[in-house]
């Protein structure tokens, strides 16, 4: 068996005016809200267990089918903090997906996680990456993260700033896997740091990035396996990207980056 997670408790502030009255997940892109197509790939995919984390405008996001779970401290922690509120799910009776409440992925891409995961973390990363960025900027090297691969292609680093294209072998897409094995143990770093005055790469333990704590697995000999696609998914970031999407939607263009969306 294996259970989704959805992390949707953030403010979305690049989306404003969008999220000023709804949370991030629920704009809509080609008429739908993002989280919609997320549900359609958890049900195509026979995941029926879907959690969501939310905390801003939580009372707006009603979907059929997920069970919420509020962050209360949305407003002042991060992604590892709202994950950490389901922590009774890491009990290793089930694999989890971890999904980021922004993206829109291809059955396909999620299909490709569930069969090519490892045996503790793993997460999919877009060899084409260069693609999807150049629709969303001029300068994409200026918004990408550094992503590597070890001789074995399990990930080594990731989510520090990119100096050179050859720092980023691929882009993390926000779509992580916990084998049930593992499950158990995800969270004992994390905890081992409660309390800590430590920064994470500039952020303060409740602020912790996703990437940071993956990257401290990693530096701690948790394998990280990477599962490769080849496009088929967008990230809403901001207003101009799901401006850029809609364009591209209407002029026959985005069945080359997302079929979900063409």
């Amino acid at each position: 068996m294996t259970k989704a997670i959805i992390l949707a408790a953030g403010q979305g502030t690049r989306l404003r005016p969008l999220t000023d009255f709804v949370p991030k997940t629920m704009v809509p892109v080609k008429g739908r809200p993002i989280i919609e197509y997320q549900m359609d790939c958890f049900r195509n995919n026979d995941i029926a267990e879907v959690h969501v984390v939310a905390g801003y405008k939580e009372d707006k996001l009603q979907v059929e089918g997920i069970k919420k779970k509020l962050n209360p401290a949305y407003d002042r922690t991060n992604m590892v903090a709202s994950l950490y509120v389901l922590k009774d799910l890491f009990d290793g009776s089930s694999d989890i997906i971890i999904s980021y409440g922004d993206i829109i992925f291809d059955d396909a891409v999620l299909a490709k996680m569930l069969q090519e995961h490892g045996d503790q973390i793993s997460m999919v990363y877009d060899l084409n990456w260069l693609k999807l960025w150049s629709h969303r900027m001029e300068d994409p090297l200026s918004d990408a993260e550094s992503f590597k691969l070890d001789a074995d292609g399990n990930v080594k680093e990731l989510g520090k700033k990119a100096s050179h294209e050859a720092d980023v072998q691929g882009q993390y897409i926000g779509l992580i896997h916990v084998n049930r094995s593992f499950a158990a143990q995800f969270f004992a770093l994390y905890e081992s740091l409660a309390g800590s005055d430590q920064l994470f790469d500039g952020k303060d333990f409740d602020n912790m990035y996703m990437t940071s704590y993956l990257q401290m697995q990693i530096n701690q000999g948790t394998i990280l396996t990477g599962v490769a696609i080849e496009g088929g998914w967008v990230e809403v970031d901001s207003v101009e990207d799901k401006e850029i999407y809609e364009k591209m939607i209407e002029d026959g263009k985005m069945s080359e980056i997302c079929k979900t969306l063409a």
